[in-house]
């Protein structure tokens, strides 16, 4: 057993394990060690205090339970002194106040005694995985300076560029901008902009979402009305225009304003004053007005749901905010910004992304946009246990979605034959459709599970091509069949693996006549 005073770094990956019986540790070191890694051990959370700070391991496992210092005091100040460090907590008590305690003082994952080998060499290669994706991400600096992108509006892409001349171009009048893009796009922040910039911007700024208010409560809303005016009109009300005089209003969604409002929008335009909903006198408004919509207002004139002459009113220049996908070397300074927000606000302690990740967010299409993007970001920042976001942070539907594939560890009995070579016995190398599906059906060769799917959904789309046949029967009992290979024929393992219950594994067992 290697001494711990006496580990020093090397090229293979340290591994020390905490736990006060003895047994355990031996057990572990078993486990661990044949995988060609470097083991140490501390008896106590001392003990392993003070070899994480002579010599940092790459990955600890830490007893929950110990005499003395407990394990989650010992991981307090392990990830006080160094908050990357990768710790697996090991318990015998697999309770929900165990996970969340485990999880919120920033430990990697957790394991249950007694152990399964598989699982622990499985979490000791995704643990050490996360540990070099995030040294990976350690040369990672910020790319935005300080005064960077202050507006809010992040982007160096051209088309970009593009919207910062319009906006540099109408903050000089009150030219009424109409601005255009899918939702999430950032439209509110561009007419922020234009009016930040203007010599309208000590007066103020006032945001309405037309799509937010009801019909008949947006008149009220915008131009106020007069005591008694209607059931429940109590007192004197002040409208949004009025409030905004001398400064800037937008019109957010205004292709959900009713025909109604829209006359009297085209009012404001066009003499400059109000007139509230009761009253009889019109009141004189100074109001910019910015505008903008998710909507194609061309094709809402065509069908008389949207004011042609309001339209022309209002689009007298245009800005069309481009969608996230059409611009994605804006993605990496974004998440630079929405990370540098989040610390700002003291809501997450992230400040880097590892290069899968980066990877992933910048393959997704974003339907959702920037404000997708900020979300996911944010979620994701929760979730990490260190100051680093990695590709298993991401949700699972970013990752599917880009068809990246969870790796996970060889099974523990893999043909010599590598997953490449089984792989090509197994799925066509050319065209799919010249290797018969027996040929996969007959091959037992255990595939390594990192490889892409990709290949094999060409095959079976080339099957189900040349005619009717139960593919997804013989692609289960293939699944099935190999599974139980992989895992010497343990049935509860495989109905792990193969996210179903034991007693369904039995059923396709017996169902099938299948020699386990």
């Amino acid at each position: 057993m290697p001494d711990p005073a006496t580990v020093t770094s090397t090229s293979e990956p340290v591994i020390l394990i905490i736990d006060d019986d003895a047994e355990i540790r031996y057990s572990l070191t078993r486990v661990l060690s044949s995988r060609k890694w470097r083991v140490a051990e501390a008896a106590s959370g001392e003990q392993g205090i003070a070899v994480v700070k002579s010599d940092p391991p790459d990955l600890i496992f830490l007893d929950l339970r110990m005499g003395g210092m407990s394990g989650i005091e010992t991981l307090q100040h392990i990830r006080s002194a160094n908050p990357r460090q990768m710790v697996v907590l090991m318990t015998a008590f697999g309770t929900a106040q165990t996970a969340i305690e485990a999880m919120k003082y920033g430990a990697f994952d957790y394991i249950m005694k007694p152990f399964d080998s598989q699982k622990v060499l499985t979490i000791a290669e995704t643990a050490l995985q996360a540990r070099a994706d995030i040294r990976a991400a350690s040369g990672y600096k910020s790319v935005l300076n300080s005064e960077d992108y202050k507006e809010g509006i992040v982007g160096a892409s051209l088309v970009m560029q593009d919207v910062f001349k319009v906006i540099g171009q109408v903050t000089a009048s009150d030219v009424t901008v109409m601005i255009t893009g899918e939702s999430g796009t950032g439209k509110e922040l561009v007419a922020r902009s234009i009016w930040k910039h203007s010599h309208r911007s000590s007066k103020p700024f006032i945001a309405v979402n037309c799509a937010a208010i009801p019909d008949n409560l947006i008149e009220s809303e915008l131009f106020g009305h007069e005591k008694g005016s209607f059931t429940g009109a109590t007192a004197q009300r002040i409208g949004k225009f009025e409030l905004c005089d001398g400064g800037t209003i937008f019109l957010d969604e205004i292709g959900d304003m009713a025909l109604a409002t829209q006359t009297k929008i085209l009012r404001v335009l066009q003499q400059g004053e109000v007139q509230r909903v009761g009253g009889v006198d019109t009141i004189a408004v100074d109001v910019r007005i910015l505008a903008a919509t998710n909507k194609d207002l061309e094709e809402m004139v065509k069908a008389k749901t949207f004011r042609e002459d309001l339209y022309y009113r209002l689009n007298v220049v245009r800005i069309c905010m481009p969608a996230l996908r059409d611009r994605s070397e804006d993605i990496p300074p974004i998440v630079d910004f929405s990370l540098q927000n989040l610390v700002k606000q003291r809501k997450a302690r992230v400040s880097k992304v590892s290069p899968e990740a980066m990877a992933v967010l910048v393959r997704y299409r974003w339907p959702g946009n920037v404000r997708e993007l900020e979300n996911v970001i944010y979620r994701s920042a929760v979730l990490a246990q260190g100051d680093t976001i990695l590709l298993k942070h991401l949700p699972t539907e970013v990752r599917d979605a880009v068809g990246v594939v969870s790796p996970s560890p060889p099974p523990l009995a893999v043909s010599q034959t590598s997953g490449e070579a089984a792989l090509k016995e197994t799925l066509p190398s050319g065209p799919a459709a010249a290797v018969p599906v027996q040929a996969a059906a007959d091959a037992r060769t255990v595939v390594e599970p990192a490889l892409t799917v990709s290949r094999a959904l060409d095959f079976l789309q080339a099957e189900l091509s040349r005619g009717p046949t139960p593919i997804l029967e013989r692609l289960e009992r293939e699944m099935i069949e190999r599974v139980l290979v992989s895992e010497g024929g343990n049935q509860l393992r495989a109905a792990e693996k193969l996210g179903i219950t034991r007693a369904t594994l039995r059923k396709r067992i017996d169902e099938w006549g299948l020699k386990v």
